[in-house]
């Protein structure tokens, strides 16, 4: 056996341990080699930063390859009918779609999310983040994910989608039931909840536009439904694609963000005292959080073109890359120094939001999300301390963790 045989062997999405702290076997793979073939998946797996970055942005790439070939074509089998629910809701996805659809529904979509329209939340992000503020003061010892981060993501997205906060809860289950169809090694009865909450988010977002039609509100579904540009329109399907979709990235990421960025905030106290004390820019240490601990550690791509190749590796018409965020955000070749977290290191040019026409879109609300949480966690609780250590979601693709007990002294 290679020295690199035994360094994948350790690569292990499901194991406890792996998950605990993935970064020692992701340093190892990325120094040992650029890109590697991972045989439980049948996908070659990329380590290295300016690799990645460039796969992001190299439209001989895609999220999907139906637009140019068929499955038999590629040798590829069709998505599985058994989870039809998951798979209509994946449909119309921008994460999920190519050019030319990609570039109208994204055209369409920035219409109506625009900067305005995000610097407009604002006001409503700081009463959501106050209350909740509140809340964790008079509790004193609480849960930073259940009791601000969740309910405070939730409450942005629903406000800015029109979506009543009474259904906030419906959301927020949908939502974490579906996430985990993405990785590698969901089970069976994963798949099953995640396609039945698929085909009930969906029913609920259709009667939610209906309504929406009927009595429009200004915001974000409402908008959706009348858009209109160079005589184009969404479809029903499209709308409830990209409204699902805004909540499940824009959810997830924020709640991950803020409890894998609170852990290491807690586990480097002196960095926490940079923001405390203004010694650094929140703004900065954002850029740091979602770069050290990546919530995101997965992202997929198909060969739609013949003639690429990464660190060395010729590639096929119809291979998949599995692009290891994590591994390529501790690049030291792109960060120095990267396994040090550094709130002042202030580089935004990293991946945590993606990259090229996937660029993340709701990437300028998560910012201001997580700039109003973090400097209101420092403004109100300078002396804040870790409980208890937190342990991770079972998960790899996407890195949370189960809760966070803080104490606000």
């Amino acid at each position: 056996m290679s020295a690199l045989d035994d360094i994948l062997e350790q690569f292990a999405p499901g194991d406890a341990a792996f998950i605990a702290d993935p970064y020692p076997v992701l340093a190892e793979l990325r120094e040992a080699t650029p890109i590697f073939w991972n045989e439980s998946t049948n996908q070659w797996m990329v380590t290295r930063f300016d690799d990645v970055s460039a796969a992001l942005k190299n439209r001989k790439f895609g999220r999907s390859y139906t637009h140019m070939f068929s499955h038999e074509e590629l040798g590829r089998t069709a998505p599985d009918v058994r989870w039809t629910r998951f798979n209509e809701h994946e449909q119309w996805s921008l994460l999920s779609l190519e050019p030319p659809d990609h570039t109208r529904i994204r055209r369409l979509i920035a219409k109506v999310f625009t900067p305005r329209a995000v610097a407009k939340l604002a006001e409503p992000i700081e009463g959501f983040s106050n209350e909740l503020l509140d809340r964790c003061e008079e509790l004193g010892t609480f849960d930073l994910l259940s009791d601000y981060a969740q309910p405070y993501s939730v409450a942005v997205i629903c406000s800015m989608l029109g979506v009543p906060t009474s259904d906030t809860q419906l959301l927020l289950d949908w939502s974490h039931a579906i996430v985990k169809m993405y990785e590698l090694t969901a089970s069976e009865e994963t798949k099953i909840a995640a396609d039945r909450a698929a085909g009930e988010y969906i029913a609920y977002t259709r009667d939610l536009i209906a309504r929406k039609r009927r009595e429009p509100d200004g915001l974000l579904v409402s908008e959706l439904a009348r858009v209109e540009d160079e005589g184009e329109s969404l479809t029903e399907d499209e709308i409830i694609s990209t409204t699902m979709v805004l909540v499940e990235a824009g959810h997830e990421a924020t709640v991950n963000t803020l409890g894998n960025g609170f852990r290491a905030l807690m586990h480097h106290r002196s960095q926490w005292e940079r923001v405390t004390s203004g010694d650094v820019t929140v703004s900065s240490a954002i850029e740091e959080l979602l770069r050290y601990d990546s919530p995101l550690q997965m992202f997929e791509r198909w060969v739609l073109e013949p003639g690429i190749e990464i660190g060395g590796q010729p590639l096929n018409v119809g291979d998949e890359i599995a692009m290891l965020f994590g591994s390529a955000q501790r690049d030291p070749r792109r960060f120095d120094a990267p396994e040090v977290f550094d709130v002042g290191r202030d580089d935004p040019a990293h991946i945590g939001f993606g990259g090229g026409i996937h660029f993340c879109i709701g990437a300028p609300l998560a910012r201001q999300e997580l700039n109003r949480s973090l400097s209101g966690f420092a403004d109100r609780f300078p002396n804040l301390q870790l409980v208890d250590e937190p342990s991770y979601h079972p998960t790899f693709v996407i890195r949370g963790l189960r809760s966070l007990t803080m104490s606000t002294s």
